[in-house]
């Protein structure tokens, strides 16, 4: 389906360039756009907090992790 949509001249010039550094057409930039929106609140986006994990520590500040024990301490 061909629609036409206006769009202010300096929106229009901040879309030409973001498609340009995604290497993608103002086309494909707008249905992508026009997609996300139909699908509905991004949940990441939506306020909600993220809980991150506690790592205590005897001494605060001191703690030495290693890519291991991050690895360890995250994925049980």
């Amino acid at each position: 389906m061909r629609t036409t949509v206006d769009i202010p001249d300096p929106l229009y010039r901040q879309l030409k360039s973001q498609a340009a550094l995604r290497g993608c057409s103002v086309k494909d930039l707008i249905l992508r756009g026009v997609k996300a929106e139909l699908k509905g609140p991004n949940p990441e986006k939506s306020g909600r907090r993220i809980k991150l994990p506690l790592i205590e520590s005897k001494r605060p500040g001191w703690l030495k992790l290693t890519n291991k024990k991050i690895d360890e301490l995250l994925f049980p």
